[in-house]
């Protein structure tokens, strides 16, 4: 196998072109998993009966529901052959005897219509005996209500260096969840066919895990189950984990009534029914010398992991392994736990914790910047990771000197001294409307934490005529992994784009898969791909070879010619040597495979090498923030990203673009509510729909957006080169928080601490803006003399 890294003259990687499902998209010719039960005969659609209490035990008669015409069958737990689970750690009962949060599903009813089915369930009753309910962060540290194992970052002595700083604060940073809101909501869609094998489409980032869960539930083996993933309409996390017990329903009603069934859950039922991003509680103290360099920080990190395990621990992780974002610090003490509350259970989603553990640096950075007298993006620059630096989880930060160089271009690119000034000057004569222009940082760690997921497959097929077809383990979700697996293909057979054709994604041409998240679908499919497709090629090169009558080892592949180096004029088509490998009895299918190298890590101490590469951006964003609504608009965004030699620079810019604004949406927008009453909708989340819960539209995207990729930024050990997209520039939104947060600082006498709650609503924006009005002026005794001298800033939560 060739280097990984290393790119043939004129490859079709590298180039921009569309998605490979655009014009589907558009017209709306795009298949997706309920259309196609849509066109299937016969087909029963199932309806959940959800709790309407946070907690408690239940008591379920399901015999109203067969007096409704065109109920078929009600789901229960006796239903159930093997194993009434749904999660990976036994703790998420399909059919639950105890309800656990609010919008639980208890029972399911398969109806011939999706009437019949919804009409079913309000005939099934439910006596509920009610428990004790734990809604908030708060709710649950004071009940001591805790799951998973709790992990501790640590470095030098926090302690100590928090004694000996100059400048010493202290406080709170809490912070909300995000909803996914995919175009496309949970939907599964069950068959049993003659043998008894079940075939499942489903719009699911797992496929593998989606097999091997519906297989437990069934009380079968895997190779029984087929599961295929055509297309998701959006996942962001939120498909990695939850679509299992909804395949699991579908699969256990084509079991027991030998028809197919659909599910496909409305909005209100998936927003209501599905896991979120994990909020975060977080008390922290930070020290710093009297130059502004960050020395030691003591951090406590409170996750809400929901009603269940699902996968807040590594989330929890992540977090602790990004809190340190894009600085030094030398001395680290972070502790992280997780707690038990009756909501929904909490999931992945883009950025995985990290989004998390980067919003603790960057707030405390925000806030503490004014009263240090230091520029916020000096503060920042100055504790940038240098090169030999290493992680407080002990990985070496390769490649650390890309931030200062990034932060440099893009300065320099945006202009930003120069629109600064012209900031103040505006800001000067405007007393109601206040501008302001913050640059952030990002460094995110690309690999999955789990080791054995760094691995992944792929199956190429080169027929006679010279086509050729490939499958691999990722999914497509919309963020173009099939494009850019067409074009790694292409590049690797040394053909036009239009000779590679892409299968759907199924457990039975691809096992056991990894879910396609944490950024690594390129880099792990990529690789497999790229690996199966040199096996086919060296074989077919030796046939070249003798057909051209030259060394195998001079045969070049490229623009669907085979050629011979030193004799160009001379060639075939890629078909016509394909024809001949075939009557010559040589393999032209290949399975490829790939796995991450270097990496190494001990969850238990959190230590190690966990990431192959970090992903480097950094942001500028301008903001105008209104005095009398605390309404903002976002002016202009400037953004330079990492993401090595793209293998797809349309699509990376796209990606790029899009995870910006999704992280101003959950930094500045959206706002999960929760009914936090004694009353009888306690639990109830009161935000089910896009009328109740904001999401970014046209209103709030940049009047200026500038994205650049990072140049000369080939990766050794990936893929062509590349580097991951997906997660890491959701962080550069925090360019925007702290954007807002200096306009708003820009309304009060200055030098104080801006506290700025998230989302940073407008209403939030609005009460910022009243308190820096009613700021008074610095104490000019808060700050002592000498080496053990420290200002204390206790403040409430954000």
């Amino acid at each position: 196998m060739s280097a990984l890294a290393d790119r043939p003259a004129n490859p079709v990687v590298g180039t921009p072109i569309a998605h490979e499902s655009a014009k589907l998209h558009v017209t709306g010719a795009a298949m997706y998993t309920d259309d196609v039960a849509e066109q299937t005969a016969g087909v029963l659609t199932a309806w959940p009966v959800q709790s309407t209490n946070a907690h408690a035990k239940v008591t379920v008669d399901v015999s109203g529901a067969y007096e409704v015409p065109g109920v078929v069958r009600v789901l229960t737990a006796e239903d159930v052959p093997g194993v009434n689970d749904a999660g990976i750690r036994n703790d998420e009962p399909l059919f639950p005897s105890e309800a656990m949060f609010y919008g639980h599903a208890l029972v399911w009813v398969l109806g011939e219509t999706q009437e019949a089915a919804r009409l079913g369930a309000e005939r099934v009753k439910v006596e509920y005996e009610p428990l004790p309910s734990l809604i908030t962060v708060q709710d649950a540290l004071g009940a001591q209500s805790f799951q998973g194992t709790p992990r501790t970052v640590h470095r030098g002595d926090a302690a100590a260096a928090l004694a000996t700083s100059a400048h010493v604060f202290e406080g709170v940073t809490e912070f909300g969840g995000q909803e996914h809101f995919y175009l496309e909501t949970h939907a599964s869609f069950a068959m049993r066919d003659s043998e008894g094998q079940y075939f499942i489409q489903c719009s699911t980032q797992h496929p593998s895990e989606t097999q091997e869960l519906v297989s437990h539930v069934l009380g079968i083996h895997s190779n029984e189950v087929t599961v295929q993933c055509l297309r998701m309409g959006g996942g962001f996390g939120g498909k990695e984990m939850q679509p299992h017990g909804f395949a699991a329903i579908a699969a256990l009603g084509a079991k027991l009534t030998g028809r197919p069934v659909r599910l496909r859950l409305n909005r209100t039922q998936d927003i209501t029914m599905t896991g979120k991003r994990h909020p975060f509680h977080i008390s922290w103290k930070v020290g710093l010398d009297a130059d502004g360099m960050l020395q030691a920080l003591d951090a406590v990190l409170t996750c809400d992991g929901g009603w269940s395990i699902d996968l807040s621990e590594p989330v929890l992780g992540r977090a602790l392994c990004h809190l340190d974002n894009a600085y030094w610090i030398p001395n680290v003490h972070a502790y992280g736990q997780i707690v038990k509350t009756n909501k929904a259970s909490n999931t992945a989603y883009r950025g995985f914790g990290g989004p998390q553990g980067v919003f603790l640096i960057e707030d405390i950075l925000g806030r503490i910047a004014p009263q240090l007298g230091i520029d916020p993006l000096e503060l920042r620059r100055r504790n940038f990771y240098r090169p030999g630096h290493t992680t407080p989880y002990g990985q070496v930060v390769k490649d650390a000197d890309r931030l200062e160089t990034i932060w440099s271009q893009l300065s320099d690119e945006a202009e930003v001294a120069a629109r600064r000034a012209e900031i103040e000057t505006f800001n000067a004569s405007s007393p109601h409307v206040k501008r302001a222009l913050s640059m952030t940082p990002i460094k995110f760690g690309i690999s999955f934490n789990f080791a054995a997921f760094n691995q992944a497959g792929a199956l190429v097929h080169v027929y006679k005529d010279g086509s050729v077809l490939i499958n691999h383990g990722g999914t497509e979700m919309g963020q173009g992994l099939h494009t850019k697996m067409l074009q790694v293909a292409a590049t690797a057979l040394g053909l036009e784009l239009h000779q590679v054709r892409l299968a759907p994604t199924r457990t039975d041409k691809v096992p056991n898969t990894s879910a396609t998240a944490a950024s690594s679908g390129a880099d792990l499919n990529g690789g497999a791909v790229k690996n199966a497709c040199e096996q086919i090629r060296d074989r077919m090169a030796k046939v070249a070879g003798r057909l051209l009558g030259v060394d195998e080892r001079d045969v070049r592949f490229g623009g669907g010619r085979i050629t011979a180096l030193g004799a160009p004029v001379k060639s075939l088509s890629f078909a016509e040597v394909a024809h001949a490998a075939y009557l010559q009895r040589v393999q032209l299918f290949a399975a490829g495979y790939y796995r991450t190298e270097g990496l190494h890590w001990n969850p238990e101490i959190m230590q190690g090498s966990p990431f192959k590469y970090f992903a480097y951006g950094a942001a500028a964003t301008e903001v105008e923030v209104d005095e009398f609504t605390g309404a903002y608009r976002v002016r202009r965004v400037d953004i330079i990203h990492d993401v090595g030699d793209s293998l797809s620079p349309m699509l990376d810019i796209g990606q790029i673009e899009g995870a910006y604004v999704q992280g101003v949406g959950w930094l500045t927008l959206e706002e999960l509510r929760w009914d936090t009453s004694d009353g009888p909708n306690r639990g109830r989340l009161q935000t089910q729909s896009a009328s109740t819960y904001k999401l970014p539209s046209f209103s709030e995207m940049p009047e200026e957006f500038h994205v650049r990729l990072f140049e000369n930024a080939r990766e050794d050990g990936a893929v062509y080169g590349s580097k991951a997209v997906g997660e890491p520039p959701f962080m550069l939104a925090f360019s925007a928080r702290e954007a807002i947060r200096d306009a708003v600082a820009a309304f009060g006498p200055g030098g104080n601490e801006v506290r700025l709650a998230s989302p940073a609503t407008p209403e939030a924006v609005f009460w910022a803006i009243q308190s820096v009005r009613e700021a008074a002026a610095p104490d000019a005794s808060a700050e002592g003399s000498g080496a053990g001298s420290a200002e204390r800033e206790l403040v409430g939560a954000d």
